[in-house]
């Protein structure tokens, strides 16, 4: 008798260790959210590079709850060192750098307008926030999602709100993978049937000279506006030189490819990790897709307008199609091809990808300068 009470105090005191024993309501809802991440990125293809792992550190974050990080110091230590140092975000920009061609926005200038325009979307959402009664911090941290840029949102919310890191990649990777739902609706009914079809000209040839000056010349022209955004723009920059230069192909491909690749699993199961149901669970998230979302909105229309306005002043020759507005927002590379589709269904001849991309890493640099701004006044 005496045997099977001690055979029952060992199994409850085995019980009391496991998952099961220690699991609540709030862990159960991050365990299905980290797998139909997981199922909307295999299934849907949503963001796969990105979801697949952010959705597996959600389910190693949330198994044995309450997590401890005493009792876990190996696990918390790896995501928790990751996140506070911010050190692989750089690392992915300077990936971006290696892969992105700056041709088109070379060629036609203009384009960086339409970047610069889209951050507007993520001021107005600033202000909106505020106005909703939150911290700047955190109104900072929710705005910048407008910028569809989620290295770059990760990036500030790990500098002024690290509690937020999840919700804000969240949210910005399923802005991401909305777009081409999302954007092409505004796009249809932001533009006119005539607007659709106008044919840009022929972007001009960019030699290799310019090529390798356009590195230089904009981090000096970014950097010494924004300072902040170095860490972003210097590596973005320097992975496009290591590209264009010609005499350094292995680094580029190494940027590009091993470096950015595990960055990229360390950074996702990072956010996974940092989306525990009780930090993740709170009013703030709510603040954070709807503000969210409304700052993709917001930066979306805003580049389709500015773009309109722009052609007031414009030559008919010169005239910028307002389907390559959305690619402000750098949702690279979604916006540029939803540029393309919606482009292609109301002419089958008219091709505007190569500018969209234009617009899109003028975004994209846009984006890591709204960052460098944001911090400047909260950090």
């Amino acid at each position: 008798m005496n045997t099977l009470l001690s055979l029952m105090d060992h199994l409850q005191t085995l019980w009391g260790f496991t998952g099961f024993a220690n699991i609540g309501f709030g862990q159960i809802i991050m365990l299905l959210v980290g797998v139909g991440l997981i199922f909307l990125a295999i299934r849907y293809k949503f963001e796969p590079l990105w979801l697949i792992p952010i959705g597996f550190g959600i389910l190693i974050g949330n198994i044995n709850i309450p997590l401890d990080p005493s009792n876990f110091p190996a696990i918390s230590a790896l995501f928790g060192g990751l996140l506070g140092s911010g050190w692989y975000i750089p690392l992915i920009f300077l990936g971006i750098g290696a892969m992105i061609d700056f041709s088109a926005l070379i060629a036609n200038p203009k384009l960086m307008l339409i970047g610069a325009a889209a951050q507007f979307g993520i001021f107005a959402a600033f202000i909106i926030a505020m106005v909703a009664g939150l911290h700047p911090s955190v109104a900072g941290t929710i705005s910048i999602i407008g910028g569809a840029n989620a290295p770059a949102a990760i990036f500030l919310s790990s500098k002024i709100t690290p509690e937020l890191i999840g919700a804000v990649a969240i949210v910005t990777y399923l802005c991401l993978a909305l777009t081409p739902v999302v954007q092409s609706t505004i796009m249809r009914i932001l533009t006119t049937d005539k607007e659709r079809v106008i044919k840009m000209q022929p972007l001009r040839v960019v030699s290799q000279t310019e090529k390798v000056l356009f590195p230089l010349v904009g981090l000096l022209l970014t950097a010494l506006i924004v300072p902040k955004a170095l860490p972003l723009l210097g590596m973005l920059f320097f992975g496009n030189l290591l590209k264009e230069s010609g005499v350094t192909r292995r680094l580029a491909e190494t940027a590009r490819g091993t470096i950015l690749d595990i960055a990229t699993i360390l950074l996702g199961l990072a956010v996974g990790f940092s989306m525990q149901a009780a930090t993740f669970l709170k009013l703030d998230t709510i603040w954070v897709l709807l503000i969210g979302a409304l700052a993709f909105v917001i930066a979306t229309c805003t580049a389709i307008l500015f773009v309109k306005v722009l052609n007031l002043f414009l030559k008919d020759s010169n005239k910028i199609n307002p389907l390559i507005g959305n690619a402000g927002v750098s949702a690279m590379p979604n916006a540029a091809r939803t540029s393309q589709a919606v482009g292609l269904e109301y002419d089958s001849t008219n091709y505007l990808l190569a500018y969209a991309k234009g617009a899109s890493v003028a975004g994209l640099v846009g984006a890591a300068m709204a960052v460098g701004i944001l911090l400047a006044f909260l950090g």
